[in-house]
Formats: C-alpha cells, sequence, structure tokens
C-alpha cells in the first residue's frame, strides 16, 4: 500500500493543529474570561497567514480590520463598506438554510457564520450598534439607517446558522432593551422585528413590556402594518411558557405551582401592559376587520399546497418585504391605510393571491394577540373594548370573501396535534374560530354573534314558549350586533354542515359553537340552533358518517350536551332522527369507545333525566319520555352505575388535567342526584360490590376518597370554576360542597361516607396526594 511521505503527514498536521490551537485559544478564553476572546486580539500576520490554510475568507483578518476602525470618531462610510463586505459573506448561507428544508445549524454547513461568531463578529456588530448609547458625547456621527439594517441582517443570519447565537444574544438584557427602542425608526423596523422575534422565542423568561422605556409612545407611533408586526413580538410576550407534554400540566402540578408563585406571571402582567395602552386594542380591531382590496375581475387565491416555494423564493420575500417597506412610508396617518395600499405601485405588481395571504399573515397574529387578552385577567375590559369597536360587524363582513372562502378540490387538510407548518389560511381559519370561542365563553356578549332579525327571533322564542326573556339578550346593544341578515354563529353553521367530514376544523368550528350554548342554558337559544338543523348534522357525524378523529368526536359529544340539556324538544329531534335500534346501538358504542370524550354528554342526559322524571303534569314531557331510547336507557340505574364504575377508575389524582376532570365531575352529579333522592348509600354499596367482583377491594373507593379531597383542594379555591359547575348543572355549589363533605366524612357509621363501605384492611384515606 503506498504512504505519504512523513514530511507531507507532517506538515498537514502541524496547518491543522496551528488552526485547531487558535480556535481553542479563543473558546477557552470566551468559556473562562481569560486570554484571548476574540479573533481580533491575534496579530493580523498570524490571522492571514491562517486564512489561506483554514478558508476563512478573510473574515477574521475583516473583524480586525472593522474592531480597529470602529472607535467613537472611526469614519462610518469605512465602517458600513467592511459590514457590507462581511454580510455578502454570511447571506448566501442564511439563504440556503432558510430555503433548504431548515436544517439544524451545523458549522459544516455554515463556515463563515460559524467563523465569524467564533472571532468576535457578533459582539463587535452589537458594539457598533449600542455605541451611541454608551456614550454621552453629543456630537458623535450618526449611524446611517443602512449601516443600522446591515448589522441587523447580518446578526439576524448568524442567528440562523450557527447554534448558541440567539440564546447568547437573549440573555443581554441590555440589548434586548435597546432593540425595542430602535423599532422607533420606521426605515430599520423590518429588520429590528424580525430579530428581536427571534431572541424572545428562545428566552428562559418572559421580557417584562412595562421596562421598556416609552412603551406606550412607541407604540402609538407604529402605523398599522408596524403594528401587525409587532403583534408577532407581542404573542411571545404574553403567552404563558409551553409546559410540553410532562406531568406540569396536571392540575396536581398547577396547583403546586401556585402555592409557590401568588403574584400575577410576566405573561398577565404584560397583557394588563397592552390592554391600557390608550388606543392599542382599538387598532387591533381595525387590523382585523380591515377589508382587502379584491380584483374587479377575480378572485384568485394561493394554493395551500403552493404557498411554501412561494414563501421560500428570494423574489418573493424581497417583493413582500419592499411592500412593507412601501406601506410604511407611504401610510403616514392612520387615514391613508387604505388608500395608500391601493394605489403602491409595487402592490399593483403582486399577484392577487399574494396580496390576500399578505394581509392575512397580519390577520392571524392580530387575531392571536386579541384572542389570549379576551383570556387574561382583563377579559371583561377587553370585551367591552372589543365590542365598542365592532369587531364582531366586522369579522361578519370579511366571513364570506376572506375567512371562509370555498376550499379547492384536492385540498390537503390541516388535522388536530398534527406537527405541520400551518399555511396563513389555515393558521387564519383556526385563529378566527379560537377567538369566536373566547368571546362567546361564558360572557353576555355573545349575541353580538347575531344579527338584529336574529335577536327578533330569539325573543320570539321566549314569547311563544312563555318565558321570560334572558336579561343578557334584553340588554344587548342593537347597535353592535350584526349587520344583515345572518350573523356570525349562522354563517359559522352552515360551513360546518359543509365541511369534509375528516376536517380538523370540525373540531374548532362545534367548539365555538358550543361556547355560544355554555353557562346558563337558555332554552331559546337552544331552539335557535335546532331550527338551523344543528342536532342533525351531529348526530350524522357520530353515527353515519364514520368519523374516526377523537378530539372532532369529543368537541361534537361536548356540543350535542349543551345543546340537548334539560331541552325535550332536542330529544324528540333525538328520537327521530335515532329512529331504528342500529342506529341507537352505533350511538352508544361512540359514547362508551372512550368516555373522557364523551362524559359531558353523559351528565347532560342524566341531568336532563331527573328533570324531566319530576315535569309529570307535562304532557310533551310525558309523551317524550315514554318514546325516547335514550331517555329509557337511563333510566335503568344499572346503566347509571355502570357509568359511574368507569369515570371512577379511569382517573386518579396524578393523571387528572383540565381535559379529564370533567369524569371526576359528572361522577360527582350522578351521585348528587342519588343523594337527593335517599339513594347514596345504594350506589356506594354498588361501588363496593364492583371492587370486590373484580378481586380489588378498596381500590375503586380509596381513589375516589382521594379524587374528592383533590377536588375540594382545587374548587373551593377558584369562583370562577365553582360558577361554571353551578350553571351548567343549575345545581347550586353549596350542595355540590354539601356532597363532597358527606361523602368524605370520617364517622364509620354513616351510611353516606365513603370509608364506611372500606374495610378496614384495604383503607388508605390519609395518604398526602404527592405520595400517592
Amino acid at each position: 500500500m503506498a504512504t505519504r511521505s512523513p514530511g507531507f503527514s507532517r506538515t498537514q498536521t502541524s496547518r491543522g493543529n496551528s488552526c485547531k490551537n487558535i480556535f481553542n485559544k479563543i473558546r477557552q478564553g470566551q468559556i473562562t474570561g481569560v486570554g484571548l476572546t476574540r479573533g481580533s486580539q491575534f496579530p493580523v500576520a498570524l490571522l492571514e497567514e491562517r486564512d489561506k490554510r483554514a478558508q476563512w475568507q478573510g473574515i477574521p483578518v475583516l473583524l480586525r480590520r472593522l474592531h480597529e476602525s470602529s472607535h467613537p470618531n472611526s469614519d462610518l462610510a469605512k465602517i458600513h463598506s467592511m459590514v457590507m463586505e462581511l454580510s455578502s459573506l454570511l447571506s448566501m448561507e442564511a439563504m440556503s438554510f432558510v430555503t433548504e428544508e431548515r436544517k439544524t445549524p451545523q458549522e459544516s454547513i455554515s463556515p463563515n457564520t460559524y467563523t465569524f461568531d467564533l472571532f468576535g463578529g457578533v459582539d463587535l456588530f452589537v458594539e457598533i450598534l449600542m455605541r451611541p448609547t454608551l456614550t454621552v458625547q453629543g456630537d458623535l456621527p450618526i449611524l446611517s439607517d443602512d449601516l443600522i439594517k446591515d448589522c441587523l441582517s447580518v446578526l439576524y443570519n448568524c442567528c440562523i446558522c450557527t447554534e448558541g447565537v440567539t440564546k447568547s444574544l437573549a440573555a443581554r438584557e441590555d440589548f434586548v432593551t435597546f432593540l425595542f427602542t430602535l423599532m422607533s425608526n420606521k426605515k430599520v423596523f423590518l429588520q429590528t422585528a424580525t430579530l428581536i422575534e427571534d431572541i424572545l422565542s428562545v428566552r428562559k423568561e418572559i421580557i417584562q413590556l412595562e421596562e421598556i422605556p416609552n412603551l406606550a409612545s412607541l407604540v402609538q407611533s407604529f402605523n398599522q402594518q408596524q403594528l401587525a408586526n409587532f403583534c408577532r413580538i407581542l404573542s411571545v410576550t404574553i403567552s404563558e411558557p409551553d409546559v410540553g407534554v410532562d406531568d406540569k400540566h396536571t392540575l396536581l402540578a398547577r396547583s403546586t405551582q401556585q402555592k409557590t408563585s401568588t403574584c400575577p406571571s410576566r405573561a398577565e402582567s404584560n397583557q394588563v401592559t397592552l390592554v391600557n395602552i390608550p388606543g392599542f386594542i382599538e387598532r387591533l380591531c381595525k387590523l382585523a376587520t380591515r377589508k382587502v382590496t379584491e380584483a374587479a375581475d377575480a378572485s384568485p387565491r394561493l394554493e395551500l399546497e403552493d404557498w411554501h416555494s412561494w414563501l421560500d423564493n428570494a423574489l418573493v420575500l424581497d417583493a413582500l418585504m419592499q411592500l412593507a417597506i412601501e406601506e410604511a412610508e407611504q401610510s403616514s396617518t392612520e387615514s391613508s391605510d387604505e388608500s395608500s395600499l391601493s394605489s403602491s405601485p409595487l402592490r399593483h405588481r403582486l399577484p392577487q393571491s399574494m396580496k390576500i395571504v399578505h394581509e392575512i399573515m397580519y390577520k392571524v397574529e392580530v387575531l392571536y394577540v386579541l384572542c389570549v387578552l379576551l383570556m387574561g385577567r382583563q377579559r371583561n375590559q377587553v370585551h367591552r373594548m372589543l365590542a365598542e369597536f365592532k369587531l364582531i360587524p366586522g369579522l361578519n363582513n370579511l366571513f364570506d370573501k376572506l375567512i371562509w372562502r370555498r376550499q379547492p378540490s384536492g385540498h390537503v387538510l390541516h388535522r388536530q396535534n398534527q406537527n405541520c407548518d400551518c399555511s396563513p389560511e389555515i393558521s387564519f381559519k383556526i385563529q378566527f374560530l379560537r377567538l369566536l370561542q373566547s368571546f362567546s365563553d361564558h360572557h353576555e356578549n355573545k349575541y353580538l354573534l347575531l344579527s338584529g332579525q336574529e335577536l327578533n327571533e330569539l325573543s320570539d322564542i321566549y314569547l311563544n314558549a312563555n318565558i321570560f326573556e334572558m336579561e343578557a339578550l334584553n340588554n344587548t346593544d342593537r347597535s353592535l350586533v350584526c349587520d344583515g341578515k345572518k350573523g356570525l354563529l349562522t354563517r359559522l353553521i352552515s360551513v360546518m354542515k359543509k365541511e369534509p367530514i375528516d376536517s380538523s376544523f370540525r373540531f374548532w368550528q362545534a367548539r365555538a359553537v358550543e361556547s355560544f350554548l355554555r353557562g346558563t342554558p337558555s332554552y331559546a337559544d337552544q331552539v335557535f340552533l335546532l331550527r338551523r338543523g344543528l342536532l342533525e348534522h351531529i348526530l350524522y357525524c357520530i353515527i353515519d358518517s364514520g368519523c374516526k378523529s377523537h378530539d372532532v368526536l369529543q368537541s361534537y359529544f361536548d356540543l350535542l350536551g349543551e345543546l340537548m340539556k334539560f331541552n325535550i324538544d332536542a330529544f324528540k329531534r333525538f328520537n327521530k332522527y335515532v329512529n331504528t335500534e342500529e342506529k341507537f346501538q352505533m350511538f352508544l358504542t361512540q359514547i362508551n369507545s372512550s368516555l373522557v370524550d364523551s362524559n359531558m354528554l353523559v351528565r347532560c342526559i342524566v341531568l336532563s333525566l331527573d328533570r324531566f322524571e319530576s315535569q309529570t303534569k307535562d304532557v310533551k314531557v310525558v309523551e317524550v319520555f315514554s318514546e325516547c331510547r335514550l331517555l329509557s336507557y337511563m333510566a335503568q340505574v344499572e346503566n347509571r352505575l355502570s357509568f359511574l364504575f368507569r369515570l371512577t377508575s379511569i382517573i386518579n389524582v396524578q393523571t387528572l388535567t383540565q381535559e379529564n376532570v370533567s369524569c371526576l365531575n359528572t361522577s360527582l352529579v350522578l351521585l348528587m342526584l342519588a343523594r337527593r333522592r335517599g339513594k347514596l348509600p345504594f350506589y356506594l354499596s354498588a361501588l363496593r360490590e364492583k371492587e370486590y367482583a373484580e378481586k380489588y377491594p378498596g381500590c375503586l373507593l380509596n381513589n375516589f376518597h382521594n379524587l374528592l379531597r383533590f377536588w375540594q383542594h382545587h374548587y373551593l379555591n377558584k369562583d370562577k370554576d365553582s360558577t361554571c359547575l353551578e350553571n351548567s348543572s343549575c345545581i347550586p355549589f353549596t350542595y355540590w360542597k354539601e356532597t363532597v363533605s358527606v361523602l368524605l366524612g370520617s364517622g364509620r357509621s354513616s351510611r353516606c361516607a365513603i370509608a364506611s363501605y372500606i374495610d378496614e384492611a384495604y383503607r388508605d384515606l390519609d395518604r398526602d396526594f404527592l405520595e400517592l
């Protein structure tokens, strides 16, 4: 085998070690803070010699020259030329990273950016940008907008291509605050906002907006396009950090966390800060409801399968950025927002579908921020503002032309919990539905989703049924409701009925409609939706459509429960649709396939049955009761006990979440209704017999005892949750508390205490939750 000469081998080793030694010395200095910490500290001759061998593209030498030239009174033109030279060496790597499937940052893929960072380029560029803020001299040269842009672009490229750069910048509080102040310069806004968004997304702690100097003035200075882009940044600052898929999302873990932290979180504080900025909510409403200028001869759209390639194309990205810049320059006043947009030369050169996507991308961010604020501590204040500024009527006017246009054939549907990059249009629809859900949920402003004509229909339903009109309906300001004949709720039901059966939009649509019904059951609200064929459509989806999605089925079970609760007309319609034993058995199979998903419907049926059994003088109730398969099925005590057995066995304190805690409450409803009729001992005896039949004595009752102890711990300190339980069940919360106390009674002789039904040898009732 041929071998290399010893001289060649030694030379190669020497050169390789020389380069590695320089890298190692810099890295060691950066870690320890002792010795050489940046490449500019090496002699130029040494850098030039090593550059040829290591193929550093002259970056270390350029940085050395830039460092020497960038003193307070330096020639900014000379500095800019070097910055541009460095930028050209890094920009192609960043573009390659973005367009080639977004690879994980690697030194081998981005050698120039890696070298730039290693030799102190990131710190040097931060220093150049911040230098005007670090000196008191007033006669220093002012950095040009182009120089600032190029510095920001280089830093952003480094964040994209080099691992660790974004986190190191995020750790510098002074630099993060400086970037916020830099956004007041409209010429560099886009580059600054892009870099801030990347930095904030990796911070361990959410930034406190109240600490940003003159935040209110800054936000008020933004034009509408800048405000929309700023919402991308705000979304990171007002959302609680994602806890992931570990046990931190359990109610037990949340309860423990709340004990250690009684103060509002940073996200909550930031929400308060934003809501209190004058004009902020009003401008978001204008952005959310702003119309897109439609072409007169066509209405093209961006196909979902094409949008990735469009946005990844460098020319398209440049066009979008240039469009934003032109809009920023032309939109100096609020009144010019739409007129200047329509007259922008570049806007006319862009395809119509790109204009629509451009607007949709803005609205996604705006709707997300509004949605988060609606769920925060300032909910009532935000609600009043959204009503006053006519957000809902504005969205209603956009519904057909922008929000829910026809889907093309061959449409690739996004599914719930699928890990993929949503297109702007899909994200827009989901954010719109989430906003409707948050807006309607347990709030009297839900009637703003209707039109004036539809409000009259509700009033007529109350009148014909000889029922007093609900105060919330009577108090609705009709000048703030939807225009035309159809409100948002009716439009939403129409598109839901046409949606492909496997579409994940069905989940969000059902959630939005269900939120309109939540709270104290309203007969008129239910009848309004029954008249629009909603119950039959839901039953079709559950029984006949072949739908397999647990998420979609759960949302339909919940919606069906709210639609039928205490409403004898709904049960009559149910019986008319489920008119064969085969259909009824299919319905029961779907319910029994996952009680976590269907237990809210089970609760509705049990509560309704209890009420109907007390209305023996009502001819209609008696007639429906005698014919309805569903009511007859639930009236059999063995079926109610079967549900109770399973509901109490599929959860425990350690696995309780916001998603499955409803199983515990449904179990309690079954036992409260039994207690009302003096049957509680019978139910507890049945649970004990079930344990012994399954050869697990004490297991079921010990678990249920611990669950009830946690229930006290969780609900007795939560006003909102307790109110929701009372309103949705029409059972006073005092009775909930009394029943739990009775079940947890310590008296061995009490026939209504769980402890009385557990033999001494199997009793394990007093262990701490954290030990279970």
